[in-house]
């Protein structure tokens, strides 16, 4: 008796066990990452926010930009913004606007891969983010792109001129514009945390060939042990890198020596000066 009394306890907790769980999915599905409508609709009541307080809008803004966005865009996608600088201050939007008469502005957009939950900006921007390549499709995939935006002013529309994917999935910090010390090229510097080396990558793009063209991408990073830096080698229109080489001794990482990297046009890959046969494609 008391052996078949037991059997009923256990038969009863697994059976709620099995109830709960199934609340939970049903749960989940309602969440907003789960469902692309509730996504876009929180979007459209914050692009409301915005407009309600902001004191003056101009034709082509960020806030038209947003909009833009989220209505030209598969969903899932978000005009994000830069890393808050400390923890109570306002993130801005990740976007450049050229002194080219206002006509164009760059703009970093986060786009979710097909198939998987939606993304979050809150899981991909910052340092703690960065470790989202290590298992990225827990939390929905980001693919991000440096997106080139041509203001349309009559209409307040836009529309795109090129977008640059940018191969990295979390921990986005800012943009900022740079121009190249040795040729005066600009360029647009997209720096991101790397958390697993203690450090940071900067994706550059280089407009070469104007602003109208699709750039140019030279990957440059520091961290403990590794660094990467732009140089120019053979003095070519296209900048190149040296790859600084570290030394582990136990008690003290150091570099002393590093190897240079072309880019060699006709193959469109970077090439080791001291081994050929040792490529990069950025």
């Amino acid at each position: 008796m008391k052996y078949i009394f037991i059997f009923f306890i256990i038969l009863f907790f697994s059976g709620c066990g099995k109830e709960d769980k199934k609340e939970a999915i049903g749960d989940i599905n309602q969440q907003v990452e789960y469902s692309p409508a509730k996504d876009k609709n929180i979007q459209e009541y914050n692009i409301e926010q915005l407009k309600q307080q902001s004191i003056k809008r101009t034709p082509c803004d960020t806030i038209s930009l947003m909009e833009y966005v989220l209505n030209n865009y598969p969903e899932g996608s978000y005009l994000i913004y830069f890393d808050k600088t400390i923890s109570t201050s306002v993130p801005r939007p990740a976007v450049i606007y050229t002194n080219q008469n206002g006509r164009y502005v760059f703009g970093i957009v986060a786009k979710s891969r097909p198939g998987e939950r939606l993304i979050e900006t809150k899981n991909i921007i910052g340092f703690d983010q960065s470790y989202i390549d290590l298992d990225s499709t827990e939390l929905g995939t980001a693919f991000f792109y440096l997106t080139l935006f041509e203001c349309v002013e009559e209409n307040d529309a836009f529309n795109v001129v090129w977008e640059a994917p940018i191969p990295s999935h979390g921990g986005f910090n800012n943009v900022t514009m740079e121009k190249w010390f040795y040729k005066g090229i600009p360029y647009l510097k997209i720096n991101f945390h790397y958390a697993q080396g203690v450090g940071h990558i900067d994706y550059n793009y280089f407009l070469v060939d104007g602003l109208l063209s699709q750039p140019h991408l030279l990957m440059t990073y520091e961290g403990i042990n590794f660094k990467r830096t732009i140089a120019n080698i053979d003095n070519d229109k296209y900048p190149d890198y040296y790859e600084h080489i570290f030394y582990d001794l136990g008690d003290r990482v150091y570099s002393n020596d590093s190897v240079g990297f072309v880019w060699r046009v006709k193959d469109s890959v970077y090439v080791n000066t001291r081994n050929s046969r040792q490529t990069r494609p950025y």
